[in-house]
């Protein structure tokens, strides 16, 4: 007969070991963040670079290193302090003290409104020659904020552009109180040939900058501020005719200069804007064109 194999009897199991989650676990400190992981990409890669959030302080920084190691800063600002001081200089020279004059500042303006042109020259080239160049899309991958870098342009050349222009007009100011005879300057007098005409083309250059941002061409930019400057007056020596002469006078009045010369007490008409008027007339002028030039550069591509 068949018989049926026995098996052998299967040996009882040890019971297994406690997992290790049974465990108690004892409790872990908390993990500090990486100080870059804010900044880490979607893979949480986090660069071994240091990496430090961006403020206004590094857009000034950047544009001062621009703006003092281009060659074009020291050119326009070198002719103008040649300009300004020079022509002051020489027309101081050829008056003489044995003659009278009153104003006595009055004679730093011819030299002041040539060296304008240079300050314009270098408010436009400061912000188109990025765009010529193409060096602006390196500017705005550094400072993606437009309206920082735009601040920081026009926050740089006015502040270069004032003090260099006010140390021309000042310089020149002491050089024709010295050199020259007439009655001596008041305070105002001496504040508005000094520090107003060193506003008043700073804020010209401003306006310059900011037509630049505007058009993105230099040549095109440089050309309607030449306009600006002197256009109203050459328009004014043709416009002849008894029933233009209300233009004519407004054109004399407003243009350029002539409130350079008012700031002298040498205004080219007795009506028009008097004393610190064309200051304010014309940074209400900048400041509506440097708002266009905000809306045009976060409007506009590069």
């Amino acid at each position: 007969m068949l018989q049926t194999p026995v098996q052998a009897p299967v040996p009882a199991q040890a019971p297994a070991p406690a997992q290790a989650h049974d465990r108690p676990q004892a409790p872990q400190p908390p993990v500090q963040p990486h100080p870059q992981q804010a900044y880490a990409g979607a893979g949480g890669y986090v660069s071994p670079i240091p990496v430090r959030p961006t403020h206004l302080g590094h857009a000034l920084l950047s544009e001062w290193t621009k703006i003092r190691s281009v060659r074009s800063t020291i050119w326009t600002l070198g002719v103008m302090l040649l300009l300004s001081v020079g022509i002051g200089l020489l027309a101081a020279l050829a008056a003489g003290s044995d003659r009278e004059l009153d104003p006595v500042l009055g004679l730093g303006f011819v030299g002041v409104l040539l060296g304008s042109l240079c300050v314009i020259t270098l408010g436009v080239l400061s912000i188109s020659s990025e765009y010529g160049t193409g060096m602006v899309r390196t500017t705005l991958t550094a400072c993606p904020s437009r309206v920082r870098m735009l601040t920081a342009k026009a926050i740089v050349f006015f502040t270069l552009a004032l003090v260099i222009t006010t140390v021309a007009t000042g310089l020149v100011a002491l050089l024709d109180s010295a050199m020259l005879n007439g009655p001596a300057p008041t305070a105002d007098q001496w504040l508005r040939a000094t520090v107003g005409a060193g506003l008043y083309v700073a804020l010209l250059g401003l306006l310059a900058l900011s037509v630049g941002t505007l058009l993105r061409h230099s040549a095109g930019a440089i050309s309607t501020m030449m306009g600006v400057v002197l256009l109203p007056m050459l328009l004014a020596l043709f416009l002849q005719g008894e029933s233009l002469k209300d233009v004519q006078q407004a054109l004399i009045e407003y243009s350029v200069p002539s409130a350079l010369a008012t700031l002298y007490d040498i205004p080219f008409l007795s009506t028009g804007p008097t004393g610190w008027t064309p200051v304010w007339i014309l940074a209400g002028v900048t400041a509506v064109t440097l708002g266009g030039a905000y809306a045009a550069v976060l409007q506009r591509d590069v």
